[in-house]
């Protein structure tokens, strides 16, 4: 039986059985075929930080597993599709690397115990939950001994032959000690947003000098070690198409996967999916906020679910999934979550914008297509149709007032959508 679940800023996730369609509807919802040069869809999910597991560490069991639940089980988001970082992350607990060992060019003191302690833990978890997890991971900065200036933010990786062969021995150390620990990196990503010049971890790039990196010594050095792992241009936060990733594309020599946009990426999604429509596109972060979780805030997040997945991104991953709330940074700023959980009370919050991801995630699997739609909402929907044939439609109300819509397939439905509502609606 066809339904719809629907959310309000006061009232999540209610479910109904749909009507027959209305005979004057405000709004029509037409459903066509297969939207052309779509990807099938790779998955949902999130980051997971030290900051997540060190907020859930202050949990009794039973309590962090529902969380866990939540995010990756079969009656939650059901979350596919995730990242790590590599070192420390604007949401870890201080700065590290993975070799803070000056002139190690051979690696030979790279080590990822500093994991063992909260990512791994937080990663595993989610694992006994989720066994078919894929993992994209990216830096936010080389080793500081690698960098002009000697720090972990600002400056740019040193750029000598021998100190990028080792960087490029930096990745294939750190995917083959993942796998050792059962945990298969499938996308390698060499830097997190290369043009922000950050207090937090971060370096900078140019798009040509990302390429170099990749073809000249990361690539070459996957293959010299067997790494399978497929290499993005990402993640990138700029909408500079000619000047970052069209000559970096450009001289790539096929050495390149798959592109990962987030912030400010989503001004070149439209332009990287129509000039290379067989290249895979993921949004890599989720816009965060402030910290304050507004339902205005969640609404914009609808709309960069709907700019992204409608124009050629076929992954989509939250940033934190899990934080304290108001969502403080070790360096110093707030970010929305998922959900918050209270170190002191262990009150667990869950966010309007947990609503909305799972609005999307719960519902699309893996291998889904993006269809064709037309009528009046049709620039406040994502429609698809699963690997099963079953159709999902995710709508956004963004008006002040109810909405009575007629949805029209192979039948046709009616439903009313509450003002400033999301829904989904499962044919």
């Amino acid at each position: 039986m066809p339904y719809q679940i629907t959310t309000t800023s006061s009232c999540p996730w209610t479910s109904k059985n749909l009507a027959l369609s209305w005979s004057t509807p405000d709004a029509t919802l037409t459903l066509g075929k297969d939207f052309p040069q779509a990807h099938p869809w790779r998955g949902f999910g999130g980051c997971f930080n030290e900051l997540g597991w060190d907020a859930l560490l202050s949990l009794v069991p039973e309590q962090r597993t529902a969380i866990l639940e939540s995010l990756f089980g079969v009656d939650g988001c059901r979350f596919t599709h995730c990242r790590l970082p590599i070192g420390a992350s604007d949401y870890a607990l201080e700065w590290y690397s993975h070799n803070e060992h000056p002139g190690d060019l051979a690696m030979s003191q790279f080590s990822v115990m500093r994991d063992e302690k909260y990512l791994i833990p937080y990663i595993k978890a989610a694992q006994a939950i989720q066994p078919d997890l894929e993992f994209f991971a990216s830096p936010w900065s080389p080793p500081t001994w690698m960098k002009h200036p000697r720090a972990y933010n600002y400056g740019t990786l040193i750029r000598t032959p021998e100190i990028l062969k080792a960087y490029a021995l930096y990745f294939v150390k750190f995917v083959q000690a993942y796998a050792q620990r059962g945990i298969k990196i499938g996308q390698i990503h060499p830097q997190n947003e290369p043009v922000a010049d950050q207090k937090f971890p971060s370096c900078l790039w140019t798009g040509s000098e990302m390429v170099d990196f990749i073809r000249d010594y990361l690539a070459p050095a996957f293959r010299k070690h067997g790494i399978k792992a497929e290499i993005y241009l990402g993640t990138l936060n700029t909408d500079n198409f000619d000047e970052f990733f069209l000559p970096a594309f450009v001289e790539s020599q096929g050495t390149i996967s798959g592109v990962g946009l987030q912030w400010a990426g989503k001004g070149m999604v439209q332009r990287v999916h129509r000039a290379f429509p067989a290249l895979s596109i993921s949004q890599t972060e989720n816009e965060c906020g402030d910290g304050k979780q507004t339902w205005a805030y969640a609404e914009h997040v609808f709309r960069l679910l709907q700019h992204y997945l409608t124009n050629g991104a076929s992954a989509y991953v939250y940033w934190n999934m899990v934080v304290e709330p108001g969502g403080r940074s070790t360096w110093g700023w707030n970010q929305n979550a998922m959900i918050t959980v209270d170190k002191t009370t262990r009150e667990v919050v869950y966010t309007h914008e947990f609503h909305l991801m799972k609005h999307f995630a719960h519902f699309i699997r893996p291998g889904a297509r993006l269809l064709e739609v037309s009528g009046e909402l049709a620039s406040n929907a994502v429609v698809m149709k699963n690997p099963d044939e079953k159709l999902i439609a995710v709508v956004h109300n963004p008006l002040s007032r109810p909405l009575c819509l007629n949805i029209h397939s192979s039948e046709s439905y009616g439903a009313e959508l509450p003002p400033h509502s999301f829904s989904t609606f499962a044919l």
